[in-house]
């Protein structure tokens, strides 16, 4: 008797590898998912007490904004000064509104609950777009502990900015460039940690626009980043851009995840973090002259036809993948991550839903992704954070940027998917 092509009750082992591993049945395990861990985060907002860290602080600063104040240095809070660009406070003014004042905190934690379910529906979509994850990898995007509590029982100010990030990064994988430049510089607004992707937002945009078009859609960047700015920018603006975009803000020693097997004084200090500098830069240097640009002859044959015809698109790919676009900002975000000298227990929600895509542009053993991924969850669910820990944490970013250059840094789908996606998808399912 033959198998049934499809889903099929007389056939429960074979439908269940079909669900888990064929394309077609994709959204319905993205569905599952979706609905699953939203019956989860509703649970832990009803039953798991929350934990005020920072919320209470943004209160406190929309307070003082309402009151007038339009000088970045004189705005701060319980927990410290006003550190973020203007999109924050836009925000935090509507979260003031919901909650009264910050009296009212279940309605917001309802609210970031949502905005969970919202950013691992946005996965499962970026995802979808690679036309290169076996549907049973969904399954691993709700297990974060520390994901769910960063979102719902935290409510830190990140969580906005990576939602709004994810929606860049899907609107970049199908090529709505002008509309993923607004969305990623509404997400800079929140908050700076989505500078992040910009080496390979300016990578991408040359490649598919050009250097003339490239740089209108940088302009797009900055010129909503002053309109949002405005209110500060008027009056204060020296103190508006040194609060809202400190690049030599150094965190404390105490709340680091990583790093913590250096000693204080050595993090700290202006070496450590020129030294931490120097590696960022290089690893994001040998991955665009090395990796990002093999399809298209190399970088300097890429930047010499975009030099010569800057109002063309100098890629040789006639269309981008959406895997390649997907997975040069993935690895962009991932290279910030293992070079920063301080990792914030929240700063787990900058990449934690990208991880499995990315253990998967290795060509590691299965097992051995897997290995990673829990590596990383274990260092970030350690506190406080320990020498072990934060060692484990390093050696696990290093072997997964290492897999990924030694696998498929350029993504693992060389063209656009057509007509033909399904058969694409199953072809490389693995």
């Amino acid at each position: 008797m033959s198998r049934p092509s499809g889903l099929s009750l007389d056939a429960p082992l074979h439908s269940l590898r079909l669900l888990l591993t064929d394309a077609r049945y994709f959204w319905i395990v993205a569905g599952l998912v979706v609905a699953g861990d939203a019956f989860l985060t509703a649970l832990i907002v009803r039953f798991v007490a929350y934990t005020e860290i920072d919320f209470t602080t943004y209160m406190a600063q929309v307070d003082v904004y309402y009151k007038g104040e339009r000088n970045y240095s004189r705005i701060s809070g319980p927990t410290g000064p006003m550190v973020y660009p203007a999109g924050h406070v836009l925000v935090h003014r509507a979260m003031h509104t919901l909650t009264e004042g910050g009296l009212y905190l279940k309605r917001a934690q309802a609210l970031y609950g949502a905005l969970y379910v919202l950013s691992l529906a946005l996965t499962c979509a970026i995802y979808r777009q690679t036309r290169s994850i076996p549907n049973w990898v969904l399954l691993l995007l709700p297990l974060s502990k520390r994901l769910h509590s960063i979102f719902a029982l935290r409510m830190f100010n990140d969580c906005w900015a990576v939602v709004v990030a994810q929606a860049s990064v899907l609107a970049f994988g199908v090529g709505f460039d002008h509309l993923a430049c607004v969305l990623y510089s509404l997400a800079l607004s929140v908050k700076m940690s989505v500078i992040l992707y910009l080496p390979a937002v300016l990578l991408i945009l040359f490649k598919r626009r050009g250097l003339m078009r490239g740089a209108t859609l940088v302009a797009t960047i900055v010129q909503l980043q002053v309109l949002l700015g405005l209110p500060f920018l008027r009056t204060h603006p020296r103190e508006y851009l040194a609060g809202a975009f400190d690049l030599s803000r150094v965190f404390l020693y105490k709340w680091t995840v990583n790093w913590r097997f250096v000693p204080e004084d050595v993090f700290l200090s202006r070496p450590f973090a020129t030294t931490l500098l120097l590696g960022h830069v290089g690893a994001l240097v040998a991955f665009g002259l090395f990796r990002w640009c093999r399809r298209d002859g190399g970088a300097f044959v890429l930047l010499e036809r975009g030099l010569r015809r800057p109002s063309e698109p100098p890629s040789m790919q006639p269309t981008l993948s959406a895997d390649h676009v997907i997975t040069l900002l993935a690895t962009s975000n991932l290279i910030g991550m293992l070079f920063a000298r301080s990792l914030h227990y929240q700063f787990y929600s900058w990449y934690a839903h990208q991880l499995p895509l990315l253990a998967w542009r290795t060509k590691l053993p299965v097992p051995m992704r897997l290995g990673l991924l829990a590596a990383i969850e274990y260092a970030w669910n350690v506190y406080p954070s320990t020498n072990m820990s934060s060692g484990v944490l390093l050696v696990a970013h290093i072997a997964l940027l290492l897999g990924i250059w030694f696998g498929w840094a350029e993504g693992r789908v060389e063209r656009a998917t057509g007509s033909k996606d399904t058969a694409v998808d199953n072809k490389i399912r693995k």
